[in-house]
C-alpha cells in the first residue's frame, strides 16, 4: 500500500513538473477598467426635465478581461481574448444574457505574416477610430449620438474571421463575418477593411464595411481619417459617410427617451444618406494632465422623422471637451462638458427640445 502512495506522489509530482513545462512560454493576463461618472442632463424627456444620474464613463465602458499567447515556435503564438462589459453602478452586464458582450476570440499570430483571429471581435472600423483616429476614443455618452458609432452600428461582429497586418508604416486589417442563415450567403453577413498609413508625425486612415440584415438589405459605410502630432498636441480629422437600408441607423443616433429610440421596429429601404465630418485635438498639458476637445457633425438625408413614417433632411452636432487628470499610472479623475443639438428629422432624436447639455465628473481605475 505504501508503495502504490509513493508511485503516485512520484507520478503527480511528473505530471505536475510536465504541466509546469508546457506552460512555461504561455502567459494569460487578467485585466480591465472600472469607470463611471455622475452626470448632470438638461432635456432629458419629453417634459424637458432635467436629470442627474450615475452613469457610465464618456471615454472608456467598464470592463474585465482574459487574453493569453503561447509561443509556437518559429515566430507563431496563439491567442485568445475574451472580455466582458458591465454598469459599474448597479453591477449588470452591459449586455443581457452576454457574458463576453465585448470581445471572444481565439487566432495565431506569425511575426511575419500578421495575425488571423476567430469569434467576437471589434471590426477594422472600430480598431481605426479606437485605437488611433477618434479624438474620444469611440468614446463619450450614448446621449450624444456618438457619429462614427451609430453610422458604423456594426463596431462588432460575431462568427467573425479578421486579419490584421502590419508591414513597415502600413498596417492593413480585413474582416468578414459569416451570416449564419439558411439559404442565404449574404443575409446577416458583414464584411470591412481599413488601411492605415505612418510616416513620421502623420497618420492616415481609408476604410470600407457593409453590413447586411436578415432580409440582406445593406448599410454601407466609408471613411478617412487623419492624424497629425505637433509635439504634445495631436490634431484629428475625418469624415464617414454612410448609406442605410437596415434602418438601424436612424435607431442608433437616437438619444435615451426620444422617439426614434422608441420605434417599435427599424424602418427598412429609405436609402439613408449621411455625410459626417468631424474634427478635434488633444493637448497633453503637464505629464498628469490631459485636455481634448472634438466636434461632430453630421448631415441625414432621408433620415426617418418623429411620427416614425414620413422621412426628411436633418442636421446634428456635437461638440465636447474633456480634462483628465492622473493621480497615478493607472487612476484618473475628470471633468466634461458636452453639448448636441439637431434640426429636421434629427429632432426624431431628442426626447424633448432639440438639444441638450452635459455635465460630468468621474473616476477611472484601470488594472
Amino acid at each position: 500500500m505504501r508503495h502504490t502512495q509513493i508511485a503516485s506522489a512520484i507520478g503527480g509530482l511528473a505530471l505536475a513538473l510536465a504541466c509546469q513545462h508546457s506552460f512555461a512560454q504561455s502567459s494569460v493576463t487578467l485585466y480591465g477598467i472600472v469607470d463611471t461618472s455622475i452626470r448632470y442632463l438638461t432635456n432629458a424627456n419629453a417634459n424637458n426635465d432635467n436629470e442627474l444620474q450615475m452613469t457610465q464613463g464618456p471615454i472608456t465602458g467598464s470592463r474585465w478581461g482574459l487574453k493569453g499567447t503561447e509561443d509556437l515556435g518559429g515566430g507563431l503564438s496563439a491567442l485568445f481574448r475574451l472580455e466582458n462589459g458591465f454598469n459599474l453602478w448597479n453591477g449588470q452586464l452591459a449586455s443581457s444574457n452576454t457574458l463576453f458582450n465585448r470581445m471572444a476570440y481565439v487566432g495565431v499570430s506569425s511575426d511575419k505574416y500578421g495575425t488571423v483571429t476567430m469569434g467576437r471581435q471589434n471590426t477594422p472600423l472600430f480598431d481605426q477610430l479606437g485605437n488611433t483616429f477618434d479624438p474620444l476614443t469611440v468614446g463619450n455618452f450614448d446621449q450624444d449620438g456618438w457619429l462614427p458609432g451609430a453610422l458604423g452600428y456594426g463596431l462588432r461582429e460575431n462568427n467573425s474571421v479578421k486579419y490584421d497586418g502590419k508591414f513597415g508604416g502600413l498596417e492593413v486589417e480585413g474582416m468578414y463575418s459569416f451570416g449564419g442563415v439558411a439559404g442565404s450567403v449574404g443575409a446577416s453577413n458583414m464584411y470591412g477593411f481599413t488601411a492605415t498609413y505612418a510616416a513620421g508625425p502623420v497618420q492616415l486612415l481609408a476604410g470600407y464595411q457593409q453590413n447586411s440584415d436578415l432580409h440582406n438589405n445593406k448599410y454601407r459605410v466609408a471613411n478617412l481619417g487623419a492624424v497629425y502630432a505637433l509635439g504634445p498636441v495631436h490634431l484629428y480629422g475625418g469624415w464617414l459617410w454612410g448609406q442605410d437600408n437596415t434602418g438601424m441607423v436612424d435607431q442608433f443616433m437616437a438619444a435615451a427617451n426620444s422617439p426614434a429610440a422608441n420605434f417599435a421596429t427599424p424602418v427598412t429601404r429609405t436609402n439613408r444618406i449621411d455625410n459626417g465630418l468631424y474634427a478635434g485635438a488633444t493637448w497633453q498639458v503637464t505629464a498628469p494632465l490631459l485636455l481634448t476637445a472634438a466636434y461632430y457633425y453630421d448631415h441625414a438625408k432621408n433620415g426617418l422623422n418623429d411620427d416614425g413614417v414620413t422621412l426628411s433632411t436633418g442636421v446634428r452636432y456635437s461638440a465636447v471637451v474633456l480634462a483628465e487628470y492622473s493621480l497615478s499610472k493607472r487612476t484618473e479623475v475628470y471633468g466634461t462638458v458636452d453639448f448636441m443639438r439637431g434640426t429636421g428629422s434629427a429632432t426624431a432624436d431628442f426626447p424633448g427640445r432639440n438639444n441638450q447639455t452635459g455635465v460630468a465628473v468621474g473616476f477611472r481605475n484601470i488594472f
